[in-house]
């Protein structure tokens, strides 16, 4: 019989390429986005025109699943995007948003996955953070505080399922080639008021993440999902590269390095 997998955010980047390997290794995989028409064909691909913040979307994507196959092996919770702009001009609307789509939908899936996962007594959640999940930069508030909570809940969830055969875990892509920084930049200059006293910062951070290295390809990224979804011993985070890991540990064990490092980044941009 067939494994199958569900995938948010088929319809580009990390997504697009996750449902197409899993795809060419053989599962059966349901693939969920707003722009269905996006996602890719292949005869192992069903495409699903999915709004994660909709909680009758995810009930709607779960049971299509359930009634063509009767069975789910792997949630990739995938969809995200960054909301980025100063912490003080974001809207409350925008910041929930932010959260609907980076963590309570994978709540939402979760939720409804799991008693069919149970019964099979094995599954596993796949849940895409970032190294900013640890890290952060100015602007990025609401979206870093969205991944560590994705990560705090994961965490707390695996130790609960684990006694059913199933399995919660993370991965933290850095840097990829994608449209991910184009979107949060253009997310900073629609929460940028006008004559906003923010403009040199933002100015900075637009010239930092378009400095960044991005060694990734999403394909690499889908490399990595797929491991962390067939890993018979799964690992407690996933990473592309040593220097994902090395970013992370630094982060979460040294935080008055990054904070001191991101007020010079500040300082700098401010004498402008």
């Amino acid at each position: 019989m067939k494994k199958v997998a569900l995938i948010t955010g088929a319809s580009n980047g990390m997504g697009f390429e996750a449902a197409k390997l899993f795809a060419e290794k053989g599962y059966s995989v349901v693939a969920g986005a707003r722009r269905v028409e996006k996602i890719p064909v292949d005869n192992n691909i069903l495409a699903f025109k999915l709004d994660v913040s909709e909680v009758a979307s995810n009930e709607a994507f779960v049971q299509f699943a359930l009634q063509k196959f009767g069975r789910i092996d792997v949630l990739i919770n995938n969809a995200g995007y960054g909301e980025f702009g100063p912490t003080e001009e974001i809207s409350y609307a925008n910041a929930l948003y932010q959260f609907k789509v980076n963590y309570f939908a994978a709540v939402n899936l979760a939720q409804l996955v799991l008693p069919t996962m149970r019964k099979q007594k094995s599954g596993r959640i796949v849940n895409i953070s970032s190294t900013g999940g640890n890290g952060y930069v100015p602007l990025g508030a609401h979206y870093h505080a969205s991944k560590a909570a994705l990560q705090q809940w994961s965490d707390v969830l695996d130790t609960e399922v684990k006694q059913f055969g199933i399995r919660s875990v993370i991965v933290q892509p850095g840097g990829t080639q994608s449209a991910w920084s184009e979107i949060a930049m253009k997310n900073v200059k629609d929460n940028l008021k006008p004559d906003s006293p923010y403009e040199k910062l933002v100015d900075g951070i637009g010239n930092l993440l378009g400095n960044i290295n991005l060694s990734a390809t999403s394909k690499d990224l889908a490399e990595v999902f797929y491991q962390a979804a067939t890993d018979a011993r799964p690992k407690f985070r996933y990473y592309y590269s040593l220097s994902d890991r090395m970013m992370v540990w630094v982060t979460r064990n040294h935080p008055r390095i990054t904070r001191f490092g991101m007020n010079q980044f500040v300082k700098s941009v401010l004498k402008k």
